[in-house]
């Protein structure tokens, strides 16, 4: 895994690249359009996929010193994100034990939490350090009543958690050994820039866009030009994929030439260069790096699916491999961030809408994938795979796959 993988996935892109071919599915797929609109499906697949998986819920760099602190809410579950006193991440149920009070909102830095109903207070590590007016409400095992905690990984520079305190999948096997292939992002280092929320169509509308480089010169040729490559050859393990162009020219900052791999040798290839395209964690995430204002950023897609079948809302984190403190590499960094907001939701998200809301007239029985669209077939394939896999059988499930990718 790791370096040697990287090396071996650039000489493949490289090869069809000269051949002028890409990686093809078998054969072309059809699922039932009713995927995409079913009330009754929507809410299995809260359920099944994003309550029972572990969810990338951070960068690191979102919470970097002790002491910071995130609240969210995924579907239905408030969560508590904190950072400890020695580095280590812990999640917890962002509720109050003694009535279920939300203890904290956003994001910030505290050592400890007190609930704004009762005035119950809580470490930042989950302990209950104080109940008001002890001697009238009674005595209790305070250990008793510490915050409820969920499984948590931070690894790579991204943090996870699981909604499900008894899971028993553990985060390490479910990413089948694709957070070797995310650490050379080395994103523990990186620099949160900025964020904002952007909503959008059904959560899997979404993520069909993630892994579709078919559509780019068509829906963005008035953003990126059409003459932008609309081939992609797709690296799987598991349900998590790249998706990258086959081709051997890197693009890097505004001001330089295209990077020909060919042409090197590939000890001198830049690690940048061999960590090109779209990196998809499966069931909410998409990864793309890029250089804005002349220096390395990347974009960080958090998607969830919002209350009905046909809206989402996605966080867009937007870090930087080094915090900037040119005002023209600032100013550059903010021209990148609006250029990729506009193509997010005025291009992606706005034609997801529409296609949903065509969708729900009921008279189109199937939508299609075709041999070049990959990353979609692997990506609902999943879907349908783990709404019919029971909680006893995950561990088992993607292990299988960890160990057929190792």
């Amino acid at each position: 895994m790791g370096k040697h993988e990287l090396l071996e996935m650039t000489r493949s892109l490289i090869d069809h690249s000269k051949a002028g071919t890409m990686a093809q599915a078998e054969t072309v797929m059809a699922i039932p359009a009713t995927d995409y609109t079913d009330e009754k499906l929507f809410d299995t697949e809260k359920k099944e996929i994003f309550r029972r998986l572990p969810l990338m819920v951070a960068p690191s760099c979102e919470l970097p010193e002790p002491g910071d602190y995130k609240a969210m809410d995924i579907v239905g579950v408030p969560l508590l994100i904190t950072r400890q006193k020695d580095g280590a991440v812990r999640a917890f149920l962002n509720m109050c034990t003694h009535r279920g009070n939300p203890l904290v909102q956003g994001t910030g830095n505290a050592p400890r939490f007190t609930c704004n109903y009762h005035g119950w207070t809580f470490k930042n590590d989950g302990a209950l350090m104080g109940v008001a007016s002890p001697k009238d409400f009674g005595d209790i095992d305070r250990a008793a009543f510490c915050l409820k905690e969920f499984p948590s990984l931070e690894k790579a520079g991204l943090i996870w958690v699981t909604l499900d305190p008894k899971s028993p999948l553990s985060i390490e096997t479910f990413l089948c050994g694709y957070d070797d292939l995310l650490s050379h992002f080395h994103f523990e280092n990186w620099h949160l820039f900025e964020s904002r929320v952007l909503s959008g169509p059904n959560w899997k509308t979404a993520y069909d866009g993630y892994l579709d480089f078919y559509h780019l010169p068509v829906l963005h040729g008035n953003s990126f030009g059409t003459d932008f490559y609309n081939r992609a050859n797709y690296f799987a393990w598991g349900p998590h994929q790249r998706v990258a162009t086959p081709s051997s020219k890197i693009r890097g900052p505004e001001d330089e030439e295209p990077v020909d791999l060919a042409t090197m040798d590939e000890s001198e290839w830049p690690e940048d260069a061999i960590m090109t395209g779209v990196w998809t964690i499966f069931p909410h995430i998409s990864i793309a790096s890029f250089y804005g204002g002349g220096v390395r950023g990347a974009m960080i897609s958090q998607l969830f699916p919002g209350e009905s079948v046909g809206d989402s809302f996605t966080t867009q984190f937007y870090v930087m491999e080094k915090k900037p403190n040119d005002p023209e590499v600032i100013q550059g960094a903010h021209e990148q961030f609006e250029f990729l907001k506009h193509v997010v939701r005025d291009e992606d998200y706005a034609t997801g809408k529409r296609q949903h809301e065509a969708l729900q007239s009921g008279l189109m029985d199937q939508v299609w994938f075709g041999r070049n669209e990959g990353g979609g077939q692997v990506f609902h394939g999943w879907v349908k795979k783990l709404l019919n896999t029971p909680d006893d059988g995950l561990e088992a499930l993607f292990g299988a796959e960890r160990t057929a990718t190792s």
